[in-house]
């Protein structure tokens, strides 16, 4: 038996809310622009307090199997636009939405405490549509080549955390050529992973930095970059960051 869909079964019908996506489905086979999310319990601050959870990308995974009541989703398959904002909604409901920060003000350089609202926080508009395979093709700059590409899922994005931390201290990990290549479905109509491995390798410079700004803006996800006020006057510019503190503001 599938597990994961027992225990969406299970828990279809515990206290939830729908959490709408950045990504409206789109690129999800069952095309679901919404999850059905649960709220946090005193259960989960065991897994919020422990001791033993040092890695972040742990307590998020946990969070995110044990909250999204969908028989038909892992996290590991999510955008990672569309995990954080399922995260958002489960600190938002457990914790409420003022979300303290501390960052430094650029004319003092004095550290100082600061507020985010995690209510305002937006959609990112995309003005690209995927295509029906969730896909998008651009053509490189520099090189002139067309690749199609995909977004990485939050299973992506554990696995290339993993590549990293395999390679010893000192040793410089590939991440910025293994991500391409996760990215890349195909070149000019090349879906070899070969051939698409020593594409990458040989891309220049600029083709690689505006494949990566091209993704970047592709992403759907909630707009993370907040402008705050300094106690100087200057405006700052801060992003919301998903460490475990996010999940830990009164522990």
């Amino acid at each position: 038996m599938d597990n994961s869909k027992a225990y969406g079964q299970e828990n279809f019908n515990l206290p939830h809310d729908v959490v709408p996506l950045p990504s409206q489905g789109k690129f999800y086979p069952s095309g679901k622009k919404s999850l059905k999310v649960g709220y946090l319990t005193a259960s989960d601050e065991n897994l919020l307090m422990s001791q033993n959870l040092k890695e972040v990308n742990t307590l998020i995974t946990s969070l995110l199997r044990s909250k999204i009541y969908e028989p038909d989703i892992s996290p590991e398959q999510l955008l990672e636009g569309d995990a954080e904002a399922i995260l958002v909604f489960l600190r938002n409901t457990a914790f409420g939405s003022q979300y303290k920060i501390k960052t430094t003000d650029p004319k003092t350089k004095q550290v100082f405490d600061a507020e985010i609202n995690l209510e305002e926080l937006n959609f990112k508009k995309i003005d690209k549509e995927p295509d029906s395979n969730g896909h998008f093709t651009i053509k490189l700059p520099k090189s002139g080549n067309e690749v199609k590409v995909k977004l990485l899922t939050l299973g992506d994005q554990i696995n290339l955390r993993k590549i990293r931390d395999s390679y010893p201290q000192g040793m410089v990990a590939p991440i910025v050529t293994k991500r391409l290549e996760m990215n890349i479905v195909s070149v000019d109509g090349v879906d070899d992973r070969n051939e698409i491995s020593r594409f990458v390798s040989n891309l220049p410079i600029a083709d690689s930095k505006f494949l990566r700004q091209e993704l970047e803006e592709l992403e759907p996800r909630l707009d993370l970059k907040q402008r705050i006020l300094a106690p100087s006057g200057e405006e700052v510019h801060v992003n919301v960051a998903f460490g475990a503190e996010f999940f830990r503001p009164f522990f």
